[in-house]
């Protein structure tokens, strides 16, 4: 709209409605005095250009987009905590705090004999990374320690693509009375699931079943699963006790886990000395078909190793050891299990 507004536009143009009489060189009293107006002028279009794309869900971005979205009722997904499953050698206090790597660990619950849940001290999908033996904060004399299993994973605030997207859900999907896409917003709307799939009428009439992923859109673990069914409708009654209309009886599933192994041999560009940034440019693709398409694209895999920086050239790649797409049926979802890029000499 002013991308006409240029500095040297409004300068040209102030400069054109002073008499010609006047010196207008450049240099000159008029010239010095107008020119600095038109510079900041200029500015003040360009910043105007640029505030109109933040007042659409297409081009919005950051707390305008969040402005955006509560236009509408939603709001973004704050960063979620990991909980994990911590096994030491003798008796630990509930509140106790322990560290590892570059996250700290607060003991909440007692699971079994010398067995304890802890809360990461981070929030966000740092306190997914870590296992192994952790340190002692709390000088806590002869008993170790081990981080082991994600109870519930720890998940990033929600980026904009994926605010985004559920606004337009929103937008062009009208959810009520319990339809399909009612049921998608509940899902999609809940603390650290990622995204799911609705099976209408999936074991007969009056039933339905919610295929969800945790935020890292990966199998979802069994306490959010049993926190949503929770939400959504508890014991798979139908009695309405939940979010879902009386007479539903829902399920809640986690998804099934479909292995993606990916290997081929590349070149790699100059200056890098491994693929860096492919397993998460796959995992971020992956990510973005979960329970959206219906394979795994075997030229979009190419494409993606190829749009990393660190590989100059790619052949012979292969997923699942073939050279086809990868259906996924049901409540798959579609996992990188294996890497294998073999550097060509």
């Amino acid at each position: 709209m002013f991308e006409d507004m240029t500095y040297e536009y409004i300068l040209a143009d102030m400069l054109g409605r002073v008499t010609s009489d006047v010196d207008k060189r450049e240099g000159s009293v008029i010239y010095d005095a107008v020119a600095p107006c038109a510079y900041q002028l200029a500015q003040a279009y360009f910043n105007l250009n640029n505030y109109i794309d933040l007042f659409y869900v297409d081009t919005s971005m950051d707390e305008y987009l969040d402005r955006k979205a509560a236009d509408y009722g939603i709001t973004r997904k704050a960063a979620s905590y990991a909980v994990r499953r911590v096994e030491a050698t003798g008796a630990i206090d509930v509140g106790t705090r322990w560290g590892i790597g570059e996250t700290t660990y607060k003991i909440i619950e007692v699971l079994g004999t010398d067995i304890y849940s802890a809360v990461c001290e981070q929030p966000g999908e740092t306190g997914n990374a870590y296992n192994g033996v952790m340190e002692n904060i709390d000088n806590i004399n002869g008993v170790t320690a081990v981080l082991t299993d994600i109870i519930a994973a720890g998940a990033n605030e929600e980026s904009d693509d994926s605010l985004r997207n559920r606004i337009k859900q929103y937008l062009t999907i009208p959810y009520q009375n319990g339809n399909t896409a009612q049921y998608l917003k509940w899902a999609t709307d809940f603390e650290g699931v990622g995204t799911a799939k609705v099976f209408p009428l999936w074991a007969g009439g009056n039933t339905l079943k919610i295929a969800i992923t945790n935020g890292q859109y990966l199998p979802a673990e069994a306490s959010l699963t049993e926190r949503f069914q929770e939400y959504i409708d508890p014991g798979s009654t139908g009695l309405g006790n939940g979010a879902a209309p009386v007479g539903c009886k829902v399920v809640v599933a986690g998804g099934t886990q479909l292995n993606i192994a990916v290997s081929g041999s590349i070149i790699l560009a100059e200056g890098y000395s491994e693929a860096e940034g492919a397993a998460g440019a796959i995992a971020d693709y992956l990510a973005s078909i979960t329970y959206a398409k219906s394979s795994v694209s075997y030229m979009k895999i190419g494409s993606v190793l190829l749009d990393c920086p660190s590989i100059a050239d790619l052949s012979d790649l292969t997923v699942n050891e073939g050279i086809t797409d990868i259906p996924m049926a049901g409540d798959e979802i579609p996992v990188l299990n294996s890497l294998n890029l073999v550097v060509a000499v």
